[in-house]
């Protein structure tokens, strides 16, 4: 059976980003594994369920039941307890949270090196998880993500949501804008602004812009499986 494991933000994730490449996957027969950093249930972003940015009271309350009633959301395993390699792909779903725990985590970012070494896994990283692509290094010291063509969450929609000091609306401070440190650690960042879509494939690397793309990228990684 194909497998996926999906390493989740106990900090926020974004509900459709998650969610909707989780659901699709399992509709497909692919098994799904939930890691988070240290093993608790992962926290779903409260402004992720606002109906005007999910989508309707009706996906609403279905990602609200996804996140208290799945059995892998409620119930996690530890990143460090897993393996990239009993995984055909792995998928780090976005969030604000991302920054505070999953993209420093140093076996979140071996598991991604490990899912996108050789020819037989791949990684899915969507929007604001794209910044453990700033952080990953092979063994010589060259950044991942050097070279590679990546979309992900865009300076400029970073900068409709924190205020001059980089402070988001919950009052916490932003320790870094992802489009700014990917593209500092050698990415080809394109986030595709005047497109509905943006999904980036660079051989077993995809990534994936942000809400809205999320089923485009769910679609992208089942053909690449």
């Amino acid at each position: 059976m194909t497998s996926a494991l999906f390493v989740v933000s106990e900090e926020g994730y974004w509900a459709e980003e998650c969610i909707e490449p989780l659901t699709t996957l399992e509709s497909e027969g692919v098994d799904v594994t939930v890691a988070t950093p240290s093993g608790s249930p992962p926290v779903v972003d409260e402004r992720s369920l606002d109906p005007e940015a999910a989508g309707g009271e009706e996906v609403v309350a279905e990602y609200r039941e996804i996140d208290a009633e799945h059995p892998e959301l409620t119930d996690p395993a530890p990143v460090a307890t897993v393996d990239a390699a009993d995984y055909d792909a792995v998928v780090f779903p976005g969030g604000h949270g991302t920054v505070w725990d999953v993209n420093q985590d140093r076996h979140a970012r071996q598991l991604l090196l490990d899912a996108v070494a050789g020819e037989d896994g791949v990684a899915l990283v969507v929007c604001h998880a794209v910044g453990i692509l700033a952080f990953t290094n092979e063994a010589d010291g060259t950044p991942l993500v050097e070279g590679r063509a990546v979309t992900g969450f865009p300076n400029e929609w970073e900068a409709d949501i924190v205020n001059e000091d980089d402070v988001m609306p919950d009052g916490r401070k932003l320790p870094y804008w992802v489009e700014d440190e990917v593209v500092l650690a050698g990415a080809d960042f394109d986030a595709e602004l005047d497109a509905d879509e943006s999904v980036t494939v660079d051989g077993d690397l995809i990534t994936a812009r942000g809400p809205g793309s999320s089923s485009a990228a769910a679609a992208t990684l089942l053909d690449e499986l």
